[in-house]
């Protein structure tokens, strides 16, 4: 009965002393992967992309805008054409009486005829010219507003694709962290549950002295 108690205890004290070393090296092991990842982690940690303003480069567009009916001119052409007109149609119908020896009271009739006709030609002039400095006013206004809208949707895009970038550069660098920082803390367990197996081994090989040493002295 002593001799099975210490060859039982022996074999005990040897699986305690071989176990609490096959413990350890577990939990060396797992602690040194542990580091690694937590150095990757920390490097990780220190080159994240650094908090950007997507609207750094929005610019003030209100030099764009001017007011397209401030150089809008008189139409004097119209004017000045209906006083020369006139002139001229006095001037022929003196001529005109002086070669027929017409009365004074046809030529003033005549004079006042042609005078009415160029009026009419030159108030028409007169109209189609301020009716084109108006429309050339609005196309540039509206011109000006088509612009201005553009510059405006491509500096918005701009700050929609920054911020899109930034999110998901963030979102991927998140999970690259996250990742880590789970593969730490299942190694960081592994090493304490082969620590606290390194810790029984030793107890048992305790127990298997303890059996040996009754063996011989019981």
């Amino acid at each position: 009965m002593p001799l099975g108690a210490i060859i039982g205890g022996g074999l005990q004290m040897a699986a305690g002393i071989f176990g609490n070393r096959a413990a350890k090296r577990e939990a060396a092991k797992r602690n040194a992967e542990a580091r690694k990842l937590q150095d990757k982690l920390n490097r990780l940690e220190m080159n994240r992309q650094e908090i950007i303003n997507p609207y750094e480069n929005v610019e003030n567009l209100s030099g764009m805008l001017s007011n397209p009916f401030a150089d809008l001119s008189v139409a004097t052409q119209a004017a000045e054409m209906q006083a020369e007109q006139s002139d001229q149609a006095l001037a022929n119908t003196l001529d005109t009486i002086r070669e027929t020896g017409g009365g004074a009271g046809s030529a003033t009739a005549l004079a006042q005829a042609a005078l009415q006709a160029k009026k009419g030609v030159a108030a028409s002039i007169e109209s189609q010219e301020a009716a084109n400095e108006k429309q050339r006013a609005a196309g540039e206004q509206t011109l000006q507003q088509q612009r201005l809208a553009e510059e405006k949707r491509i500096q918005q895009a701009e700050v929609s694709g920054k911020e899109f970038v930034f999110a998901e550069t963030e979102k991927r660098e998140m999970q690259q962290l996250d990742r880590l920082t789970n593969q730490i803390a299942a190694l960081r367990g592994a090493s304490a549950a082969a620590q606290k197996d390194a810790n029984a081994a030793t107890g048992n090989a305790f127990d298997g002295l303890g059996s040996m040493v009754g063996g011989l002295f019981g």
